[in-house]
This record gives structure tokens, C-alpha cells and sequence, in this order.
């Protein structure tokens, strides 16, 4: 059996016999892994605290023939405050399905990870409103997964002017000229747009450093869900 010390979140946990658990394990470049955590639900097993949901930790694992065992771990950032607030659980939980969704086994999943790192931290330590957190996260998880939509001109005639609509069909920004031959462009705000802009390419640290309004933010919700599912397929 080969050894391996690894940082990850845990992204699902199942119970397994009477004291076992199965956890889904998110890492920077083993992907997401199954790993069991034997005796991890007996009182005083040292295993407990760090095989909870959305725990991040260092683990030790033994890797077998197929399956990875969790020898030792060491809590790192338990979001204690998701776990005390329904509406931050809900939105951690589903936050975290978006992620098991498009993450696998032996991929680098780096960027993903650290993205969703910042995602749930900012669910736990702030204020901010968690559909705004969702809708900065989808957008951002699309310029991860390689789907980043043309933010830069209008993506028929090429015009850095008059951006006013999103245009699902064809990936990003339209004029509003080029948007009356698109009849399912979404008419977005200057606010929306805006936000937009900065959820692709404002620095990792920073993407949820910016407000915009009621109206953009509901703008945003309906523009970031909308994509990404049509990336998806979801």
C-alpha cells in the first residue's frame, strides 16, 4: 500500500456498518476521491472531526489496489458557522453538488478547489447574500471548467459599445443591435454587466469583493444559472 499525505474538503460523507463512514474527499490533484474512514463515528475516534461534511483538513491516506483508506487527519477549517445557520447550509449544500457534479478521480482540480474553498468561507464569515454568492461562483466555475463567456466585445460585430444584453446562444456580450436578431438575449443592467466583468477576472482572493444592486442581483442569479446549466446540461 502507498502512503499519501493530501489537503482536501470533504464534499459528501455516508455511513458505513455501525462506527464506518465512506467520504467523498476533494484534492487539489488526485480529484474527487472516495476514501473509507474506519471507526471514524465511534465517540472518541480522532477521525470524527475532520470526516464531517465540508471539513478541511490534511489527511494521511493508504492507497490500495482501488480504494484509499484515511489513516489520520488533522482539521484545518471546519466552517463552524454554516453548520449553526439553515440558509448557509442550504446554499453550502448546494454549492457543493455543483461541484461534485463536474469534478472526477485523477483530474487537477486546483482552481476548482480553491474557488470552492473561497465560496464556502465566504458563506461562513460573511453577510453577503448567498444567492449572490451562488451566481458569483457559477460564473466564475465556467471560466474554470473552460466556458467563459466573451465579456470583452459583442460576440457578432465585434463592438466594445453599447453592451447591453447576454446572449446564451452565442456565449457572451451582444450590442443592441446585434441583440434584436437574438430573441433569447437577456437584457442586462450597466450594474450586471459590471459584475460579470469582475466575477471572470478579478483575482481568485477578491471575486466577492464587489455589491451591486437588488435589481442586478437578481439580474446576475438569472444569467449565472441559465449558462452554466446549459454548459452542464443540468
Amino acid at each position: 500500500m502507498k502512503t499519501l499525505k493530501v489537503n482536501g474538503i470533504i464534499i459528501a460523507e455516508n455511513n458505513m456498518g455501525d462506527f464506518d463512514k465512506m467520504v467523498t474527499l476533494l484534492t487539489p490533484n488526485l480529484g474527487k476521491i472516495s476514501c473509507s474512514a474506519r471507526g471514524a463515528r465511534r465517540p472518541k475516534s480522532q477521525l470524527m472531526a475532520g470526516t464531517q461534511f465540508l471539513c478541511f483538513g490534511e489527511y494521511m491516506l493508504f492507497k490500495g489496489s482501488d480504494t484509499y483508506t484515511i489513516n489520520s487527519c488533522e482539521p484545518i477549517e471546519v466552517f463552524y458557522n454554516i453548520r449553526t445557520d439553515y440558509d448557509k447550509l442550504m446554499c453550502s449544500a448546494d454549492v457543493t453538488k455543483i461541484v461534485k457534479d463536474v469534478t472526477t478521480e485523477n483530474q487537477n482540480s486546483f482552481n476548482t478547489l480553491k474557488l470552492f474553498l473561497n465560496t464556502i468561507y465566504t458563506i461562513s464569515e460573511t453577510n453577503k447574500d448567498l444567492d449572490f454568492v451562488k451566481s458569483v461562483f457559477k460564473l466564475r466555475l465556467s471560466k474554470i471548467l473552460g466556458f467563459s463567456p466573451n465579456v470583452n466585445e459583442c460576440v457578432c460585430c465585434k463592438t466594445k459599445e453599447n453592451l447591453t444584453h447576454f446572449s446564451f446562444k452565442d456565449n457572451g456580450f451582444k450590442c443592441s443591435i446585434c441583440a434584436n436578431q437574438d430573441t433569447g438575449a437577456f437584457k442586462m443592467s450597466e450594474g450586471t454587466k459590471s459584475g460579470i466583468i469582475y466575477s471572470i477576472k478579478a483575482d481568485s482572493k477578491k471575486i466577492f469583493s464587489f455589491t451591486v444592486n437588488e435589481a442586478s442581483r437578481k439580474e446576475l442569479e438569472v444569467i449565472s444559472k441559465i449558462y452554466l446549466n446549459d454548459k452542464l446540461d443540468m
